[in-house]
């Protein structure tokens, strides 16, 4: 390489400006932007010029609205679509600026102290990254996860506390379910193997049976749901003690579903024919050949 053309080592000094010029522009930029979703949700909630619906809007009436923006986000990034994705992450950000923003209204807490609860509780869960606790494999850090979310409950609770304390009563049934058998299992109420688990529900079936033969009692139908919602909670300890998800295993079940019961109205209308004029025989023999065509 020609004398005056040589590549000089970087600066030091030059570089750390650089890299602190650029820090401090993102993180200006970014709180800028964060300011500006802020002040927009101050004025849609302001009491003279706001907008009609949001001034009049509860945390407990936008709870519908904030579980169908979680859906979405589910439903956008099981289909792989970015901007989907970006704009369903957008709308569930609102929906926590606006729970921060009638919280800060009734003076309990506002934006920036929930940004510092849930800062300081990821660096309080990761000692290992934070601080100077020396984890090695998966299994210490999962211990050492249950037993910092254990000692945050005792100090919450009460002095009759119990282990399945602080599971939100609230959550879809299936998560609860599988949050209630984990509380459990950490202090050993639990099977050891998955084939224990097939007996309770080989038990659970037969129990539903016999409530089926029951059907004049007074009781049927409330015995009869009890007696499922067993059967339900057993197969999640199944799918928990195999290590699957049961909500995902649910959703992969639904789409087949779909799927396939499509598969058959395609193959009718195919024929000039709909669902209504086809007998239950000639469905389930399309929904064999669907099964085939599908996974």
């Amino acid at each position: 390489m020609a004398h005056g053309t040589e590549r000089q080592p970087p600066n030091p000094l030059l570089a750390g400006i650089a890299g602190l010029l650029k820090t401090i522009f993102y993180w200006g930029f970014g709180m800028k932007i964060m300011q500006e979703l802020l002040d927009i949700m101050k004025a849609l909630r302001d009491p003279d010029t706001g907008c009609p619906w949001d001034k009049k809007q509860t945390m407990a009436s936008i709870i519908p609205h904030s579980l169908e923006e979680v859906y979405e986000l589910v439903d956008a990034i099981e289909r792989n679509s970015p901007e989907e994705i970006k704009d369903e992450l957008g709308d569930l950000l609102f929906h926590i600026v606006f729970y921060s923003q009638m919280a800060s209204e009734a003076g309990y807490f506002d934006f920036e102290d929930v940004v510092a609860a849930v800062c300081e509780k990821l660096k309080r869960r990761h000692p290992h990254v934070f601080a100077d606790r020396q984890i090695n494999t998966s299994e210490e850090l999962r211990s050492a996860w249950e037993e910092i979310k254990r000692a945050e409950r005792m100090t919450k609770n009460r002095q009759d506390h119990s282990h399945l304390d602080n599971i939100g009563e609230a959550l879809p049934a299936m998560l609860r379910a599988v949050k209630l058998q984990k509380r459990a299992a950490m202090v050993g109420f639990d099977w050891d193997e998955p084939a224990p688990v097939m007996g309770k529900i080989e038990e659970e079936v037969n129990e539903i049976k016999q409530a089926m033969d029951e059907s004049h009692h007074h009781h049927y139908h409330s015995r009869l749901q009890g007696e499922l919602g067993d059967l339900f909670f057993a197969v999640i300890n199944l799918a928990r003690h195999l290590d699957i998800n049961p909500e995902a295993a649910l959703r992969e079940t639904n789409r087949k579903f779909q799927q396939r019961f499509r598969f058959i109205e395609e193959s009718l209308k195919s024929q000039g024919r709909d669902m209504t004029s086809a007998t239950l025989d000639e469905m389930e023999e399309l929904w064999e050949q669907a099964k085939k065509k599908t996974c």
